[in-house]
């Protein structure tokens, strides 16, 4: 594997470590709250980080990924708890779905990362530049994640 691959899921590594180091010693009441000026919870940054990972390696390989199901209608972009029909899965489900992707995207795609495919409408078109995007994407929500945390008044660990 190439050096600047190493760094890049070694960043995939990190980024995740960070977003399950904000929510430690938070409950599931907890992640399930929508404060006033949310439009959503802490559960579902975590369910849409986990989403979103695959869905844009999915659009760019056209490869069909195994994702829970139910996924696409609690954690889609545009979605929110208050239009869940169903419940949505355990905040230890989501805290290990999302410890383990980091190393089933390693072993899906690590040798992967440059094959180049039809680029996105935003012209990506490897595998390591939608990993980008995403590495990004998770920041978002992880400041989303750290604001709610923080306006619920749980600041310890954060």
């Amino acid at each position: 594997m190439e050096k600047h691959h190493i760094v890049l899921f070694q960043q995939l590594q990190d980024y995740r470590s960070e977003t399950l180091h904000a929510i430690e010693g938070m409950t599931e009441e907890e992640v399930n709250l929508v404060p006033v000026g949310f439009n959503n919870s802490i559960l579902w940054n975590l369910g849409h980080i986990y989403l979103d990972q695959y869905l844009w390696i999915s659009h760019l390989t056209k490869e069909e990924i195994s994702i829970p199901p139910g996924f696409h209608e609690w954690f889609a972009y545009g979605t929110k708890p208050a239009d869940w029909q169903t419940p949505p899965p355990s905040l230890d489900t989501l805290r290990q779905l999302l410890a383990n992707q980091p190393e089933q995207i390693r072993t899906m795609y690590g040798e992967r990362l440059e094959e180049e495919f039809p680029a996105t409408e935003s012209g990506m078109y490897t595998i390591s530049q939608v990993l980008v995007r995403t590495i990004f994407h998770e920041g978002l929500h992880l400041a989303a994640i750290t604001a709610i945390r923080r306006f619920l008044g749980n600041t310890q660990n954060v």
